[in-house]
């Protein structure tokens, strides 16, 4: 079963963690034959399903965090279910295009493809996608938020996030092959909004519980010095994209 880690910060998810380019959608969907139902598994606040609730007849987004289900964004064509990613509820050959955005890599892979290969049409879609080390135009920005990363927050990181680090190159994903390219998300944001993304991290979580208090400060002092208040950088996500066939 995949771990739930972000129920506590569930509402800094929802409103910090970046959405991602409709180029990153268009190369996914222009494999998909039939677009009348799609998985969007570890949905989290429902960024990747919203999007796919424009395109699908109907979109099941699944977590196993009620708490990020809660603030997902609702459509008349979304349907969200608490449930672990490796066992479902679906019946047999129902999908044809299931996704995993930035939670790839907290699933249990082999459980995980025999249940997709279950619940999948023959020839459906699966496409996995990450992120990792945003930027800004300014190096001692990004060389700041860098450390933190490193020197405060890397002991209370995960075992998996170690295959975010690796780009998603060393996870088993064992499908089909299609091709992909690589895709950015850019965004305008205040130094709130950097400050924000920083602590919707699990390991600012695992932090708190082993030191009692939060490490938060440490970078926002950093940032506040760097980043003038009320000024507006373009950040940028490059996303990693994994894409696949179910062949059954």
């Amino acid at each position: 079963m995949a771990k739930d880690l972000f129920s506590k910060q569930s509402d800094l998810y929802a409103r910090y963690r970046p959405t991602y380019p409709k180029e990153l959608y268009e190369h996914i969907l222009s494999f998909v034959k039939e677009k009348n139902t799609a998985w969007d598994c570890a949905t989290g606040n429902g960024q990747a399903a919203v999007v796919l609730a424009d395109h699908f007849k109907k979109v099941i987004a699944t977590d196993i965090s009620a708490a990020q289900i809660e603030k997902a964004t609702l459509k008349d064509n979304i349907e969200y279910l608490v449930c672990p990613a490796e066992s479902t509820p679906f019946a047999e050959n129902t999908f044809d295009l299931v996704t995993v955005a930035q939670a790839y890599h907290w699933i249990k892979w082999k459980e995980f493809k025999k249940e997709v290969t279950r619940v999948c049409k023959p020839g459906a879609i699966i496409a996995i996608w990450t992120y990792y080390r945003n930027t800004t135009s300014d190096k001692k920005m990004d060389d700041a938020v860098y450390s933190f990363y490193e020197n405060i927050t890397k002991p209370y990181w995960d075992y998996e996030r170690k295959y975010v680090e690796e780009l998603y190159a060393t996870v088993e994903f064992d499908y089909e092959l299609l091709p992909v390219k690589q895709f950015e998300t850019i965004l305008n944001w205040q130094r709130d909004d950097m400050i924000g993304y920083i602590s919707s991290w699990s390991a600012i979580q695992k932090y708190i519980k082993a030191n009692g208090h939060s490490p938060i400060p440490i970078i926002e002092e950093e940032i506040n010095k760097l980043w003038p208040k009320g000024e507006v950088k373009k950040i940028s996500f490059p996303i990693y994209l994994k894409l696949g066939r179910v062949v059954k």
